[in-house]
């Protein structure tokens, strides 16, 4: 089994944020000799092994389509990486992410998926307004609609569908869920759920990239229980799930995000979030975990 002065860890990031400085100083902490690889200047050729010499890599792409040729790559390397393959693939697909949750019994917002804008609209006013329309792939709460009416659900139906693209042509729709101004947040690293917090907003998009501000959230056996489930369905590892409070007071899993930033968590919390992580990679890496 191998000690930390004997492990070796990459981190494949092309910028280095208040996240990755966090990892690299627990990393540093622990004694670990880590490398961060910048995804931008890797070339890959089929076949070869030129990234074998890890025993654990930490995926921290910005890009999705980097994770997921990256990750493949690693995979075939025999490399473990983290989120790996499937992870990354599930989660970079909401409609796979809801897929997977489903399957497992979890509870989320009742989901369509259509690939016409005419099934879209007719899922749309089957379902009752307002209902929300989500790109398949994206985050930071982007390219979100509420539709609240027939009126806005043609425009932005003709708008996806003229705009086209992968992201564009695969019609995924939500119900819309009347949060109390706030959705929950949690971390989920191997089988520990970190920290909890609020994202709280006067907007309904509550993402703290779109100006939701992050306060703590006690960790509820309910809330516990349901983020390391909702992990364990897309493959588990290092996962941000987002919660979200009915008026009823149910709880539903919404999204999971595989590379998750934690800079807001880290000013409204006091969880060592850079040590969780470098503890997990380690324990990968020697084998505890």
């Amino acid at each position: 089994m191998a000690t930390s002065s004997q492990v070796r860890i990459g981190v494949l990031c092309s910028r280095v944020r208040v996240e990755e400085k966090a990892i690299f100083s627990a990393l540093r902490k622990c004694g670990v000799d880590f490398d961060r690889i910048d995804p931008r200047s890797l070339t890959f050729e089929l076949g070869s092994k030129s990234l074998g010499g890890y025993d654990v890599v930490l995926v921290r792409c910005l890009s999705h389509t980097r994770a997921y040729y990256l990750t493949r790559w690693l995979c075939d390397q025999e490399v473990t990486a983290v989120s790996d393959h499937h992870v990354v693939t599930t989660c970079g697909d909401k409609a796979l992410t809801s897929a997977a949750l489903q399957a497992s019994g979890l509870p989320i917002p009742r989901t369509v998926i259509a690939f016409t804008p005419e099934a879209a609209l007719g899922a749309i006013e089957e379902m009752g307004y307002p209902v929300v329309l989500k790109p398949l792939a994206g985050s930071w709460g982007r390219l979100l609609a509420r539709v609240n009416d027939r009126d806005a659900a043609e425009a932005i139906l003709e708008h996806k569908a003229t705009l086209g693209g992968y992201v564009h042509s695969v019609f995924y729709v939500q119900d819309y869920v009347d949060k109390p101004g706030r959705d929950i947040r949690t971390l989920v690293v191997g089988d520990k759920v970190v920290y909890a917090i609020y994202r709280r907003s006067d907007h309904w998009i509550t993402n703290t990239a779109r100006g939701g501000e992050a306060e703590p959230c006690p960790l509820s056996p309910e809330i516990t229980g349901l983020s390391l489930a909702a992990a364990q369905a897309v493959g588990g590892g290092i996962l941000a799930v987002d919660l979200l409070e009915t008026a009823e007071g149910t709880l539903l899993v919404n999204e999971i995000n595989h590379t998750p930033e934690f800079h807001g968590a880290a000013q409204a919390t006091s969880a060592d979030i850079g040590g969780e992580i470098a503890e997990y990679l380690m324990g990968i890496a020697e084998g505890r975990t």
